[in-house]
């Protein structure tokens, strides 16, 4: 492998590719702590919890990323993280309410979606025992 100063650097969502760019370096959250990548790291793979993932990009700037459970791969110069659910903000603070405003909103959807799953399920129930008839 040749040294680089920089890696490419993708995170995906099952939806969307909510990153996919240049960074000098890229700190995440495993289950056993917090940790950073540079772009000479050794490869591996982690998996991921719900954090702050905070990228340095080629030009200096930070990129600051609300994310969901997921895995991370390094391979080369290429990371790859996926997440089932995340968000940018320009700063912490905004993070901060996107994270609040977005992920609140999904789980409030998945609330209504399991909510509709059980009427739907319990509805089945009673069709299939109409067709049985009467118990004997």
């Amino acid at each position: 492998m040749t040294v680089a100063a920089e890696m490419q650097v993708t995170l995906r969502l099952p939806t969307r590719t909510l990153f996919d760019g240049q960074a000098t370096r890229l700190t995440a959250v495993a289950p056993n702590g917090a940790f950073g990548i540079l772009p000479n790291h050794v490869d591996f793979v982690s998996a991921t919890v719900p954090s702050v993932a905070t990228l340095t990009l080629a030009d200096g700037s930070e990129a600051f990323f609300g994310l969901d459970a997921g895995l991370l791969v390094k391979q080369g110069h290429y990371v790859t993280v996926t997440a089932r659910r995340g968000v940018q903000g320009d700063d912490l603070e905004s993070l901060r309410a996107s994270v609040a405003a977005s992920f609140v909103q999904m789980d409030e959807d998945e609330r209504q979606a399991r909510a509709a799953l059980s009427r739907l399920e319990a509805t089945m129930v009673r069709h299939f025992s109409e067709l049985a008839g009467p118990a004997q």
